[in-house]
């Protein structure tokens, strides 16, 4: 607009202007209406389904303190089906899991956790579900499996439990050697004040005295 225009003359512009673009400027007042009204409908959206999976959550927390694995157990799928994105359905499958297995139902423990591992949004929850399986497949004899859960971990802070596992996992297959070298790639991971450290270092030992014989 020509700023030495006359009044007229600007008052005809700004109507022409607004002939040209007042519908542009409407829509775009009312799209950033709908993006700031969707945008706040969305977060309180994801607030309301974080709140719901945590009161689940606690239930399934009372459920197990009350051994009622049934009851449990429903909680817990409902988690898995309608809020499976949020961090609480991995917490519950992980307790579930680790209740079912000192009830000796190592079965219905691998398939939580095996949702756990694939569906968790956490890595340390992938983590900790891998590294859960492992220990179960050892024990049941499936090495294989149970080793190459160990090579899957994302998370810096599992490196260390992970070549425990494989180290124990060598050692049931009496391979001392491998086991040995697991132990010492657990220990030079983990922190110095770690509370492992010490029963670590006796596996380490009693390992290498079991290769010198």
């Amino acid at each position: 607009m020509d700023i030495y225009a006359s009044d007229d003359e600007k008052g005809e512009a700004i109507k022409s202007w607004w002939r040209e673009n007042g519908r542009s400027v409407i829509t775009g007042v009312i799209l950033g209406g709908a993006v700031i009204f969707g945008g706040r409908y969305w977060i309180n959206f994801q607030q309301a389904k974080t709140e719901n999976a945590a009161a689940m959550y606690q239930q399934v927390q009372m459920t197990i303190s009350q051994a009622d694995l049934t009851a449990a157990e429903d909680m817990t799928q409902e988690l898995m089906q309608s809020y499976p994105s949020t961090p609480y359905a991995a917490f519950a499958t992980l307790e579930l899991a680790a209740e079912q297995l000192r009830n000796d139902q190592a079965e219905a423990a691998l398939e939580y956790l095996s949702w756990t591992a694939d569906k968790a949004k956490l890595s340390a929850q992938k983590d900790l579900a891998r590294l859960r399986m492992a220990r179960v497949l050892m024990d049941q004899g499936k090495y294989d499996q149970a080793f190459e859960l160990t090579q899957q971990t994302v998370s810096d802070g599992f490196v260390s439990l992970f070549a425990e596992v494989q180290g124990d996992i060598y050692l049931a297959q009496e391979k001392q050697t491998q086991a040995y070298e697991a132990y010492v790639e657990a220990i030079s991971t983990m922190n110095m004040d770690d509370p492992r450290k010490t029963l670590l270092e006796m596996k380490r030992d009693d390992v290498a005295v079991i290769n010198e014989s």
